[in-house]
């Protein structure tokens, strides 16, 4: 992991509701990485791709509990990877809301 960056480098609107002095890119790579996917800006997302390396922000996509649908059709055309293989795609199919049908 190469850390030449702060989190300050990255969009303050990402962690407008966090105390930044408590995330760092060591520690908060989950929550960094979700809130980039989602959220992010195109230099937000260079940045984590520096900082982490494609494969360490698949592995982590994979886990996360929770991505938007244009995030999630992005990230499996990325890697190459069916959606069914995200976690947050399994516990969506687990539980279905009204708004879907």
């Amino acid at each position: 992991m190469k850390s030449q960056y702060t989190i300050e480098d990255l969009s303050s609107h990402l962690f407008w509701d966090v105390d930044k002095n408590a995330i760092d890119f060591v520690n908060s790579k989950e929550q960094i990485i979700s809130k980039v996917l989602e959220l992010g800006m195109l230099k937000d997302w260079n940045i984590v791709k520096h900082v982490y390396g494609l494969e360490t922000i698949k592995n982590t996509a994979l886990q996360l509990r929770s991505i938007d649908d244009v995030t999630l059709a992005f990230l499996s055309n990325l890697f190459e990877i069916d959606k069914t293989n995200f976690r947050c795609y399994k516990l969506k199919q687990s539980n279905p809301n009204s708004w879907n049908y």
